[in-house]
């Protein structure tokens, strides 16, 4: 996976800590607005933490960035991540921030064993770290979603092409195994 990270990068990609957790919070709340609570894959967070390995911020000094987070799911057994919200400073857009912060995330749930990610969004934006669009209702959200938005990519060979049915929220209590056999 390429990165696009430019070469004036003055920022750097960290774990997210737990004293990060409102700086988050409040970067969502002002990139999204409240309207994203009514949305599906908001729905699959409810009362689970996302994967705290795969939680990351960009800072800049001591300035928060952008931030990205994955979240366990199941999918006819098959133990996924989702991944959202990704955030970035509405004026820090353009820097290679999220990219480098998905690219992270990518790499380390792929480290892991997970055998795919999925979730809600553009194409022309995910695709360029690998992303893309999924047959139609191969994979459910609860709820209403826009089929052309729901966008997989596949950790482990070709484990989307295998996986369907529907998205439901999980909670692992130990990281999937090297290999991605682990279902839950």
């Amino acid at each position: 996976m390429a990165s696009s990270v430019k070469e004036d990068q003055t920022w750097h990609i960290r774990a997210e800590r737990p004293e990060d957790a409102p700086l988050v919070d409040a970067l969502n709340a002002t990139t999204f607005g409240p309207g994203r609570f009514a949305k599906s894959a908001y729905r699959l967070r409810e009362g689970v933490d996302p994967v705290p390995e795969l939680s990351f911020i960009a800072v800049e000094g001591s300035e928060l960035r952008g931030s990205v987070r994955f979240w366990p799911i199941v999918v006819a057994g098959a133990r996924l991540l989702l991944l959202g919200p990704l955030a970035v400073q509405s004026d820090q857009r353009g820097r290679g921030i999220g990219i480098a912060l998905m690219n992270r995330g990518i790499e380390e749930a792929d480290a892991m064993g997970y055998p795919a990610i999925i979730l809600v969004g553009d194409e022309p934006y995910y695709s360029r770290v690998g992303f893309a669009k999924l047959p139609p209702d191969s994979i459910r959200f609860p709820g209403p979603v826009d089929g052309a938005r729901v966008l997989g990519l596949s950790l482990k060979s070709d484990a989307l092409k295998t996986i369907a049915g529907d998205v439901r929220r999980a909670r692992f209590d130990h990281p999937v195994a090297a290999g991605g056999a682990n279902y839950g």
